[in-house]
């Protein structure tokens, strides 16, 4: 990767830290979305260094935070989106091209509904949610990411209705990804993918992550809660969008 590319997607990697930091998650969806428009670098590369740096984010932002995550909570997300991650893959891999997209379409209009409806009403539920509903956003989440590689919606949406203080939020979001990106890391190396210039590109990136971590720990922006759930909302809002986008584009080019 030359010094044109690799400095603007460090840039972007520790905005991005910056992000998830204060909101708990956006990491992985901020880096994909703007390398794959702006053509940085190859998507499987920055998958894999996403999800590298990731670990770096989480090692500095939880430490002292622990004792604020709900975990069985996280426990219950995290089984879930594990195996059905896999299950996405192998439902793509079934699904001819027209149907993943009348379905990424479908997706995308739920998210978008979802978002918008939570955004006007950022208010959380009366009462936490039970443990069955975490496992279930878990597995929606995990069908998201193994079919269309994005994975947050259902858990954003999820984690920011619970009664629970934005901390804790952030904590628990943060601990699920991490675990997402331990899992892709174990199964980048077992393919062989942590190539020497991966490993080089991480080396340079986890020190912009680690520092934008700090900063965000110390530095927040002074959001209220109702501000921060409907920013949010708000990202849900573009997810849902760039979802469906696709399935716009084709169906006007049909029509013109």
């Amino acid at each position: 990767m030359t010094a044109d590319h690799l400095l603007p997607l460090l840039a972007l990697m520790g905005a991005a830290s910056y992000f998830q930091t204060v909101t708990g998650f956006g990491l992985g969806m901020i880096v994909m979305g703007a390398t794959s428009g702006l053509d940085l670098a190859p998507v499987a590369t920055v998958a894999t260094l996403v999800s590298l740096v990731t670990l770096a984010n989480s090692a500095v932002a939880l430490p002292g935070k622990l004792h604020h995550i709900d975990w069985r909570a996280v426990g219950a997300a995290t089984l879930g989106i594990l195996p059905s991650v896999v299950i996405g893959v192998l439902i793509l891999d079934y699904l001819s091209s027209a149907a993943a997209g009348i379905l990424q379409w479908l997706l995308g209009a739920v998210v978008l509904y979802g978002g918008v409806s939570a955004a006007l009403r950022p208010a959380p539920l009366p009462r936490r949610s039970g443990n069955r509903s975490f496992f279930v956003s878990g597995i929606a989440g995990g069908l998201l990411s193994g079919m269309f590689g994005v994975s947050g919606p259902p858990l954003i949406f999820q984690f920011y209705r619970q009664p629970l203080s934005l901390v804790e939020i952030r904590c628990a979001l943060i601990l699920v990804f991490t675990a997402t990106s331990v899992t892709r890391t174990l199964f980048s190396a077992w393919q062989g993918q942590l190539s020497a210039d991966i490993w080089i590109q991480a080396a340079l990136a986890v020190p912009v992550v680690a520092l934008t971590t700090m900063a965000a720990r110390r530095f927040p922006p002074p959001l209220s809660a109702a501000a921060t759930r409907r920013i949010a909302f708000g990202v849900l809002v573009a997810i849902g969008g760039y979802l469906m986008l696709p399935g716009l584009v084709e169906l006007v080019a049909r029509v013109t």
